[in-house]
């Protein structure tokens, strides 16, 4: 039986047994469902400022964990061994073709739905880690480094069970995401970095992203009171550019003038490991225009 999945703005139509463009959800018998449920690829006990955020419990740190899969193709991408792999027994890492009129598209065509390998934790048991690791600073769980929220209902499990124990849910997302699955995880969210990518339709496109969703997500979780940081990577060439940066700054201004921006410097990564490094008087320069808008902007990699 064919279904659609209602995660994020690409509404894959999925047969049974197929997985969506994100590589981490399927169809099984109708209902399309997290491939990768609990499945952790990595964590880690970060500092919370690696997150990154700024200026949420400052010197603390989180249990940091993440799976696999992402409803993006951007080509800098920095965790794309995990972000961008396929199911277990399948072709790995997308190639750098991959996302074309799959992407454009919004349909699937992601793989067969194998259950990718990696540790196993129910969010009773990633609970119990967090609690564990009180002792070493740990505030709670940040789940990250690839799309977390392909697998939302795993996250939204997880964070429920954080916050009955009095410990903190952080999210780090590229925002994509339907406002239902939002209104899902707000209850249990205490903060986010949310990666604006760039600021026009087109770029997004570029990416294989939405530029809508991500603007609907950043003011929908601001509206409701959790802790919002904001990273744009910088790539010379793509997002460099200063009217860009400026409407960018501005429309962040329009929502709060204290919502932090993160303006991180890249470096040579994926497919894009021929391009040389943000020069750092670009990115200050950047920084500088930025600030004429908002009051706290955090040059990044640097």
């Amino acid at each position: 039986m064919a279904a659609v999945c209602e995660t994020c703005f690409r509404r894959c139509s999925l047969a049974e047994g197929q997985a969506g463009f994100c590589r981490a959800r399927v169809n099984r018998g109708g209902s399309v469902v997290p491939l990768a449920y609990g499945r952790i690829s990595s964590i880690a006990l970060d500092p919370i400022e690696k997150k990154p955020l700024a200026r949420f419990m400052p010197g603390s740190r989180v249990l940091s964990v993440g799976g696999w899969g992402c409803n993006m193709r951007c080509a800098f991408c920095q965790n794309y061994g995990i972000s961008q792999r396929g199911p277990a027994g399948g072709d790995g890492p997308l190639s750098s073709d991959a996302a074309g009129p799959q992407g454009e598209s919004g349909q699937a065509g992601g793989g067969s739905g194998r259950e990718p390998d990696g540790m196993l934790l129910s969010p009773e048991e990633l609970c119990a880690e967090a609690l564990a690791l009180r002792s070493r600073g740990s505030i709670g769980v940040a789940y990250t480094y690839n799309e977390p929220l392909v697998a939302w209902e795993y996250v939204r499990d997880c964070a429920r069970l954080l916050h009955q124990a009095g410990m903190k849910n952080v999210i780090v997302t590229n925002g994509c995401v339907l406002s239902s699955v939002l209104e899902e995880l707000l209850p249990y969210t205490d903060a986010l970095n949310i990666d604006l990518k760039c600021f026009s339709d087109a770029s997004y496109r570029a990416l294989g992203g939405d530029f809508e969703s991500v603007r609907q997500t950043i003011a929908r979780c601001h509206a409701a009171g959790c802790h919002v940081e904001l990273t744009t990577l910088i790539v010379p060439g793509f997002n460099d550019g200063e009217a860009e940066l400026a409407a960018e700054a501005a429309w962040i201004a329009s929502l709060d003038r204290t919502i932090p921006l993160h303006l991180t410097r890249f470096f040579p990564r994926w497919q894009l490991s021929d391009l040389p490094p943000t020069p750092l008087d670009s990115l200050y320069r950047l920084v500088e225009l930025a600030r004429r808008e908002l009051t706290d902007v955090v040059p990044g990699n640097v």
